[in-house]
């Protein structure tokens, strides 16, 4: 099974992208990231040369995977626009790409409901792309600068139990879709 990840934080040390790792390591199997440094959406530069190459790329990266995992920062009561301009250019591939592909949603923030907002208003900008969004056992850490210790590994057996049963249902629905 192939898992593509996408981390909505850029930062190479992010509590998400370390429960992004995390939860791929749980799912098993090939794990790719894709990069979501992409230029912004513009119509514009869509109709003079099509899709940019990174978006293109990215595309592509979602056609071969069986399973999207998105692990969503909360920045301002809301995940980051980068995420945002990435699933902008992603409708404007040809077809649906995402369409009936198993998606897993996992934050991590500093507040204490762990990016709850986010991840609601991440499954609203999924639904237009025809994702199936798992909607359980939610992952959201709170209060994620003492969540993880120094090698970056989760503190809580809590957390740990959660993001394992929701990389076992994204791999189960990832085996359904495939057949």
């Amino acid at each position: 099974m192939g898992l593509l990840g996408l981390c909505g934080s850029l930062r190479r040390d992010s509590h998400n992208r370390k429960l992004m790792m995390l939860a791929a390591a749980s799912f098993g199997g090939r794990f790719e990231e894709g990069d979501l440094r992409l230029p912004l959406l513009d119509v514009d530069v869509q109709d003079e040369i099509g899709l940019p190459p990174e978006v293109q790329h990215l595309v592509e990266q979602i056609k071969v995977a069986d399973a999207l995992l998105i692990a969503c920062p909360e920045y301002n009561k809301a995940p980051p626009g980068l995420l945002k301009n990435a699933l902008d250019w992603i409708s404007r591939a040809p077809g649906h790409v995402l369409e009936g592909k198993p998606v897993a949603l996992v934050s991590a923030a500093a507040g204490r409901a762990g990016g709850e907002r986010s991840q609601s208003i991440m499954r609203w900008m999924l639904h237009p792309l025809r994702a199936e969004v798992l909607t359980h056992p939610e992952v959201l850490v709170g209060h994620a600068a003492d969540a993880f210790d120094a090698d970056g590994v989760l503190l809580s057996e809590r957390y740990r139990k959660a993001i394992d049963a929701l990389m076992a249902r994204l791999a189960q629905a990832a085996q359904q879709a495939s057949r």
